[in-house]
């Protein structure tokens, strides 16, 4: 009786972080699969001219690449192919994992955001993007970044 009792609450507190309905914005199931360079970074044709792009827990950068047991790999294949607004070399570090949300490419039904913060030389407060591995997107460069040359 004590394994119920404390299941419920439980199951509850999981249930309650995932709504049934995803508030991100820009998932495309049909957008083209990601292709890589000779360096493992990601193919990236397309700027992004919307400031929202990866800046937004509601537009994250959808990079889902295979399988999303190579998170680490996706997200670095995508930031290791950016740079600073003309060309600086980036930094990136971790910050959390936030912003529960459904998707199908998870055994638990639900995926969450990474969150990096992005600096440069020069640069005079760091960036924070939203990355997410679940879902397919258009890949683009963010708004205000270039690419690595």
């Amino acid at each position: 009786m004590k394994k119920i009792t404390l299941f419920i609450p439980l199951f509850v507190f999981f249930a309650s972080c995932v709504s049934t309905k995803s508030t991100l914005k820009n998932v495309d199931d049909t957008a083209p699969n990601l292709e890589l360079t000779k360096e493992n970074t990601f193919v990236i044709t397309q700027f992004s001219t919307d400031k929202k792009y990866g800046f937004d827990k509601d537009y994250p950068i959808n990079i889902f690449f295979k399988s999303t047991k190579e998170d680490t790999i996706n997200q670095q294949s995508f930031l290791n192919a950016l740079a600073g607004p003309k060309g600086e070399k980036i930094t990136y570090t971790k910050l959390e994992s936030c912003c529960p949300f459904p998707t199908k490419r998870s055994d638990m039904g639900a995926g969450f955001l990474d969150v990096y913060e992005l600096k440069w030389e020069g640069q005079k407060k760091p960036i924070v993007l939203y990355l997410n591995i679940y879902e397919k997107g258009i890949l683009r460069v963010p708004f205000g970044l270039s690419l690595k040359k």
